[in-house]
């Protein structure tokens, strides 16, 4: 009798061959960028750290990393005035650093929150109606193309040195990016899916909350992105006049002081904050559109 064999049959012994577990290679896929990522922030660390030990560049124009580690613990603690000072003082310009990021945080929140509100909606009406596009679009590149600084002059004068400029401002910074992106999103609907829905029996109200809306949804998403991150950049020349408590404010002060390992530590922290904002609009942006680029 013929013995009969079954192809797809698992092969069992010493000629089976491995099969890596799911869990393994998911660990596999998210460490390796990982392990590359901490592997070159220790390669630029290691190199900063020769070449001011080797004395190759004066500290005061690239202080040291533990110089840099000690700005950064002195301006979150208490320390005292001046050696043999019995008198301590709080963090920098009587702030701790997590105070002046928080203070600058809560004014981007303010002026991106508007631009949240405003951009998407001027940009929504923009893309539906053409007179309203043909009208706004030229007001709407020439706001876009104005650098953060021209407007500060200007917005001082109108708001004083108090945060109602310096919130404006970001909110000027903001707005553009995110109009457009709603406007781009609008006109990018495909012909096809909109006459589709009308196929179907849907009506223009039902055709925009329908079809319009969530194909511009990961546009907008993406604009707030940028928006957010040109904001961050403009914090700084927000907070040059009157931005204590800030760290754009605590940055500018640093630098005009020479003290540049505080420069430089403000400035790691407003890029960490940065890529973490980023980071959460980005999972936030997921979450809400899985749909993005599978239709």
């Amino acid at each position: 009798m013929t013995a009969v064999t079954t192809p797809d049959a698992p092969t069992v012994g010493a000629d089976a061959p491995a099969v890596v577990p799911r869990r393994r290679r998911t660990y596999r896929r998210l460490l390796g960028p990982a392990l590359t990522r901490i592997g070159a922030l220790a390669l630029v660390l290691g190199v900063w750290a020769v070449v001011t030990a080797a004395g190759l560049v004066d500290p005061l124009y690239l202080p040291s990393p533990h110089a840099v580690w000690d700005a950064f613990v002195r301006a979150n603690s208490r320390h005292q005035i001046a050696a043999g000072v019995d008198r301590t003082v709080i963090g920098e310009q009587n702030y701790y650093l997590w105070e002046h990021l928080l203070a600058s945080l809560q004014r981007i929140a303010a002026g991106v929150g508007l631009a949240i509100v405003a951009g998407p909606l001027i940009g929504f009406v923009m893309g539906m109606l053409t007179p309203v596009r043909l009208v706004t679009e030229p007001i709407l590149n020439f706001l876009r193309s104005l650098p953060p600084l021209g407007y500060i002059g200007l917005l001082i004068v109108w708001f004083g040195i108090g945060d109602m400029s310096k919130i404006w401002l970001l909110f000027l910074a903001a707005f553009p990016p995110i109009a457009v992106a709603t406007l781009s999103g609008v006109t990018g609907v495909k012909q096809d899916y909109l006459n589709a829905a009308r196929s179907l029996g849907a009506g223009r109200a039902q055709v925009i909350s329908r079809v319009v809306l969530p194909a511009t949804l990961p546009e907008v998403i993406g604009g707030i992105r940028i928006a957010t991150a040109f904001a961050w950049t403009t914090v700084v020349a927000a907070e040059l006049n009157n931005g204590i408590p800030g760290i754009g404010g605590l940055a500018y002060i640093a630098g005009t002081q020479l003290n540049t390992p505080l420069t430089i530590a403000c400035i790691i922290v407003i890029g960490c904050a940065a890529l973490v904002l980023d980071s959460v609009i980005e999972f936030v942006g997921d979450r809400a559109v899985p749909w993005k680029g599978k239709v």
